[in-house]
């Protein structure tokens, strides 16, 4: 009888055979998958290009995206128009027009520039062309300290503190003794000379330059306001557990001011390059610019400061006499800083940039995202890292906050314009001004805080409660005024 033929497959040659196939198209997928990772960890590695050198006099920011495309992209994508329900100016040719859209405020600032001319902000990249451009601007004389925060000034004050004679040259580093009091004179220079002079200096909106370090890409502050805000902040007695670099210099033996650009960690750098200019400060003609932090961050320790600051003249300051009432009143700037400051995610060690330059990855490389914008338009990155909830969800429960403020801001100037009314009514019905003295005192307090909040860009949510807070003060010394007037017998003087 003949044996049956062995199968293929478990011939011994043919099973060695297999065995050594399979063994090299291992190998060949081993090598592969190294191959990838090795590319990936040297991508990762290149993050810059070394097109060009960069220095402390390199402003445009094109120069820098030849070594920073990536960064740059993003910077040239905040041209692009958006808008939220409570943000940005819309996805028209013209920014939306806060005036229009809220015909208390005309009334509520009447006598200042802000009544003719008042728009939501567009992003990054047009806020020289926007401030430049603004009938705030081209119809009110305005001085050169306004562009403290819509240009790109390191090199700007640098020159103009070096013709008014401080020592050193432009080659100094930025942060050296020398390259500080040429910032510093030059800042000082500026703030004096009008709008129209000095904007005739300005090139580029705020730049690369302005945040970083162009050797070490270290993160920077360089506007003269905010280094001097945020020392008298730190010499002051209110603590300020979300910014520890100043608890522990205020432990130390303060023989120099508290420095953030040498003391600040990194994560606390990732809010104060946006809270150099996304604050509450002065920049009137009647002194140099400056931010009210002497007593703290909160509204009525600004309001506070602003109360016992006296202008060259002796004056006590104000920003505006209101035409209809005569009161001396508050015009407040963009407290996004401050009101953070007062908000859970700030003490949670949450950053600006982690919400509104969230990180991205390109290929193998993590860059924070340059196209600063609201969080609300990039909800998977800005907040689903640490709160893990549908998109739909995160967002109603951010616009429920919002709706919530905008509600208490509306009954707020409800209550400022009706007591501006009432005011006005008294005046003409010849009510003594020295009377009304105490009544005008509760309208700078009802519209300073009404304005810090609606100047505010996040409606109420960096800091909700205190924003309800503020809110809630503000329509009670609204109403103050009006019972105030009635006690007074205002009402029987309009009468007669």
């Amino acid at each position: 009888m003949t044996d049956k033929p062995t199968p293929l497959f478990s011939r011994p040659t043919v099973q060695m055979g297999l065995l050594a196939a399979g063994a090299a198209l291992a190998t060949v997928l081993v090598m592969a998958l190294y191959s990838s990772i090795s590319g990936h960890k040297a991508e990762a590695r290149q993050t810059s290009f070394r097109v060009v050198d960069l220095d402390e006099k390199t402003v445009d920011p094109a120069q820098w995206g030849k070594n920073f495309p990536r960064q740059y992209d993003g910077y040239l994508k905040t041209t692009e128009k958006y808008g939220t329900k409570y943000g940005g100016a819309g996805s028209e040719a013209f920014p939306i027009s806060k005036l229009k859209e809220d015909p208390r405020l005309p009334i509520i600032f009447d006598g200042y520039a802000f009544a003719i001319d008042y728009n939501r902000r567009r992003g990054h990249a047009y806020m020289l062309d926007d401030q430049s451009k603004t009938r705030r601007v081209t119809e009110k004389p305005q001085p050169g300290s306004c562009l403290q925060c819509h240009t790109s000034n390191t090199v700007l004050y640098r020159e103009a503190g070096l013709k008014a004679g401080a020592p050193g040259s432009l080659d100094d580093p930025y942060l050296s003794p020398q390259g500080q009091a040429q910032v510093m004179k030059g800042f000082e220079a500026l703030c004096k000379l009008p709008y129209a002079e000095a904007a005739k200096l300005a090139k580029h909106p705020m730049g690369c330059i302005d945040c970083h370090d162009p050797k070490s890409m270290q993160l920077r502050v360089t506007k003269p306001g905010f280094i001097r805000g945020i020392a008298v902040l730190a010499e002051s007695a209110e603590p300020v557990p979300h910014l520890p670099s100043i608890e522990t210099w205020r432990k130390g033996d303060r023989k120099a001011p508290y420095d953030p650009n040498t003391q600040a960690s990194r994560q606390e750098m990732r809010s104060m390059v946006c809270g150099q200019c996304h604050v509450e400060y002065y920049c009137g003609p009647k002194t140099t610019l400056f931010y009210p932090w002497n007593n703290g961050l909160k509204v009525e320790q600004e309001e506070a400061y602003y109360d016992s600051y006296k202008f060259p003249d002796g004056h006590r300051f104000y920003d505006w006499k209101h035409t209809r009432t005569g009161a001396e009143v508050l015009k407040a700037q963009h407290p996004e800083f401050e009101m953070w400051s007062q908000g859970i995610h700030a003490r949670s060690g949450v950053s600006c940039a982690d919400c509104h330059m969230p990180y991205k990855r390109e290929g193998a490389i993590k860059i924070s995202d340059h196209q600063v914008r609201s969080p609300l338009l990039d909800i998977s990155r800005s907040c689903q890292t640490c709160h893990r909830f549908p998109e739909a969800e995160l967002k109603a429960r951010v616009e429920a906050i919002q709706d919530r403020t905008k509600a208490l801001l509306d009954r707020a100037e409800e209550a400022i314009v009706n007591l501006i009314t009432d005011i006005e009514a008294a005046k003409k019905a010849g009510l003594d001004e020295a009377r009304l003295q105490p009544i005008l005192e509760l309208q700078r307090k009802a519209q300073w805080r009404a304005d810090w909040v609606n100047a505010e860009n996040s409606m109420g949510f960096h800091a909700p409660q205190e924003a309800a807070r503020i809110l809630g003060e503000a329509i009670d010394f609204g109403r103050q005024g009006q019972i105030a007037l009635r006690d007074l017998g205002a009402a029987k003087v309009a009468k007669k």
